[in-house]
């Protein structure tokens, strides 16, 4: 059995990823000075990162993307189960790249629901990786 913790394969260092960012997000969450595109770029990495552990330990090749609707199809596709949360991930995808280069207004980010959300989907992926 795979350790899902194990940094030397790709989903390891895909979950280790989703850590760092779940760890950014939860710290920035916080702090009002910090604006909502940051905060959700960060719980959008850490989902993104997840998704593509699990992937990467069913050995499901995925193309760059940081869509999450896009990896949830991969996931439909070869008939893995869905992340919690999974029919509200595409809240997330616009922190990805338009919030972050602010070609959108990125304003009103539930904070508390998104961090809740990375929890909860890097706690799914770890068990689905460790699988």
């Amino acid at each position: 059995m795979a350790d899902p913790g194990d940094t030397r394969t790709v989903a390891g260092m895909l979950l280790a990823s989703a850590r760092q960012d779940l760890a950014a997000c939860d710290l920035l969450a916080g702090a009002p000075s910090i604006g909502d595109a940051i905060v959700g770029f960060h719980a959008q990495q850490s989902i993104e990162k997840s998704l593509k552990a699990v992937l990467s330990a069913r050995v499901i090749e995925f193309r760059r993307t940081h869509d999450l609707l896009t990896l949830l199809d991969l996931f439909e596709v070869h008939g893995l189960a869905l992340p919690p949360f999974s029919d509200w991930l595409d809240e997330l995808n616009p922190y990805a790249v338009e919030a972050r280069y602010g070609t959108i207004d990125p304003s009103g980010l539930d904070r508390e629901l998104a961090l809740q959300v990375a929890r909860d989907v890097l706690a799914w992926a770890t068990l689905q990786v460790d699988r």
